[in-house]
């Protein structure tokens, strides 16, 4: 589907689960594949609340994992930011997302990357 909608599986994965909206080709097509009806379509097109998760933290299991990852590892990927960039944020509206399977012999590891543009703050 991604690639009939002519973008990443992680965006249009993210799209398809109300987190972004589509644009009207992309919503055309995403209907057609799936069948969707003219009042879906047009909610594939409306822009959505954002984080929009059920509570603070999240009790999915793969989801409250990404959560203690930032638990433990935010302070140093801030300090990190930092250190190589200087003062300011990574954006999360200009922002690439890519998740892959990457076989190990001691168990296949889940690789999530994500890509953001530094935005230096503007004191």
């Amino acid at each position: 589907m991604a690639e009939a909608i002519g973008r990443p599986v992680a965006w249009t994965t993210a799209a398809l689960l109300g987190q972004h909206p589509l644009g009207a080709d992309e919503a055309n097509t995403a209907a057609s594949l799936l069948d969707l009806d003219e009042d879906t379509k047009f909610a594939l097109r409306l822009q959505p609340t954002s984080r929009a998760l059920d509570s603070a933290v999240p009790v999915d299991p793969t989801m409250y994992r990404i959560y203690e990852v930032l638990q433990v590892y935010g302070p140093t990927i801030k300090e990190l930011i930092h250190e190589q960039f200087g003062d300011g944020i990574m954006s999360a509206v200009n922002f690439r997302l890519d998740v892959r399977r990457v076989p190990d012999p001691a168990g296949d590891r889940a690789v999530v990357v994500l890509d953001g543009k530094f935005l230096p703050y503007q004191w």
